[in-house]
């Protein structure tokens, strides 16, 4: 255990200092190893997502143990990981505090003492600790940084909090049955063939009741079912795609909304993505689902670069944003994200929809959607470029949830989907 403790904390330690990206990172040290088994690497990806989800409160508990700041961080960030284990996982502790001892001695020899002290004050006081940093800050309470704690407060109330926990749960696996390839509860009965549960969710999603690795699904590597979030999955069935139409997915990548529009109706589909590799994901889960669509590099900002001239029947606007919505499959984005990139985040959104907004028809409709919690990148933002653009309108959209007026077009992360929020435009005369 001790090599994916100290493998976990390396990674931990390159999100938390080095600013970089879980993901790959994880597979950076995944690939370093000839063969990790899969409990290894289920292993190693619980230890590095579980020990950022909780980041927050792990900080608080290690500021009350430590009597002086350590010098060696990486010895730090092996703390942080065994409290992690201590606190969530169910190893058994002696364990944890063996391997982190000989994870500390591979690193620093000094202080492999104080690791073991440490580790052992922890389990003594563990629910003392705990409370007093509930207790002392909001950051140790919900594991967020403070501005984003703020942030939702402002703008949700007491619903914040509820926005906060979700955020911290390990998220659901939702499929999406290819319509073209059979019914949703055919494939459902398919699952339970298969000895696996699901239920089925809004609009028409399978949640299983535990994640399956997708080798494990029928069907899979044939075209019949993909994974896609409930929420993710309101996008198509918004647009209010019909045969024969010229549809745009302007940031396209990794390509579950494309599939989607396309199982759907036979539309001719282009699908653009500024990232060349992310669109080499496109066109895998495409050619997976035998589907097919002109897939392009190209910046949505700038469509004089790529764009033929043809306007477009529908466009699909999943713009970049801060990805607060889905941070429960991404907690690194908690402790990257700045206050100060969201005002960027919305400049960029408008520029994008100003500039799309030129390549849609007349009667044509845009869906703009965010995979944001934050009014800067969503209402706001329709909001001016309303304000601005005359032959706009918003069309009403039908989600599910009694949400107020000021967040119309707002999913907040819940047990059955992450936060999303859509608005419907149609272009007037």
């Amino acid at each position: 255990m001790h090599n994916i403790q100290l493998a976990a904390s390396q990674i931990v330690q390159q999100v938390l200092v080095d600013g970089r990206n879980l993901n790959q990172v994880l597979e950076e040290s995944l690939s370093r190893k000839v063969v990790w088994t899969p409990t290894q690497r289920a292993a190693l990806q619980d230890l590095s997502y579980g020990t950022l989800r909780f980041y927050g409160q792990l900080n608080g508990v290690l500021h009350l143990l430590l009597h002086k700041p350590l010098s060696d961080q990486r010895i730090y960030h092996v703390l942080l990981v065994a409290l992690y284990q201590l606190q969530y996982s169910k190893a058994a502790q002696h364990a944890v505090v063996d391997h982190a001892v000989r994870s500390a001695q591979m690193l620093n020899a000094k202080v492999s003492g104080l690791v073991n002290a440490i580790l052992r004050n922890f389990l003594r006081s563990q629910a003392t600790l705990l409370e007093q940093v509930v207790q002392q800050n909001a950051e140790g309470k919900y594991s967020y940084p403070r501005w984003w704690i703020d942030e939702l407060s402002t703008q949700y109330g007491p619903s914040s909090a509820a926005i906060l926990e979700a955020g911290n749960q390990h998220p659901p696996m939702t499929l999406r049955v290819n319509q073209r390839r059979g019914l949703t509860t055919d494939y459902m009965a398919q699952l339970t063939q298969q000895g696996l549960s699901a239920r089925l969710i809004e609009p028409d999603a399978l949640q299983l009741d535990k994640p399956v690795p997708v080798d494990k699904l029928p069907g899979f590597f044939t075209g019949l079912v993909s994974v896609q979030d409930a929420g993710a999955q309101y996008a198509a069935h918004l647009l209010d795609i019909h045969d024969g139409m010229h549809v745009l997915d302007a940031c396209a990548a990794p390509g579950g909304k494309t599939a989607h529009i396309l199982e759907l109706a036979t539309v001719k589909m282009v699908a653009v993505d500024k990232d060349a590799k992310r669109l080499q994901r496109v066109a895998g889960n495409l050619q997976r689902l035998d589907l097919s669509a002109q897939l392009v590099v190209g910046d949505a900002a700038e469509p004089v670069e790529w764009w033929d001239g043809e306007l477009f029947d529908r466009i699909l606007a999943d713009v970049p944003c801060s990805a607060s919505g889905v941070v429960r499959r991404h907690p690194d984005i908690k402790w990257l994200r700045r206050h100060s990139d969201i005002a960027g985040f919305a400049a960029q959104q408008l520029l994008i929809l100003r500039a799309l907004w030129r390549l849609l028809a007349q009667d044509g409709k845009l869906l703009y959607t965010t995979c944001s919690v934050f009014h800067q990148e969503n209402g706001q933002v329709i909001a001016e470029f309303l304000a601005q653009q005359s032959d706009a309108r918003r069309l009403p959209v039908s989600l599910p949830g009694n949400l107020p007026d000021n967040i119309k077009g707002q999913l907040l992360p819940n047990d059955q989907h992450d936060g999303f929020f859509y608005a419907l435009l149609q272009k007037i005369t």
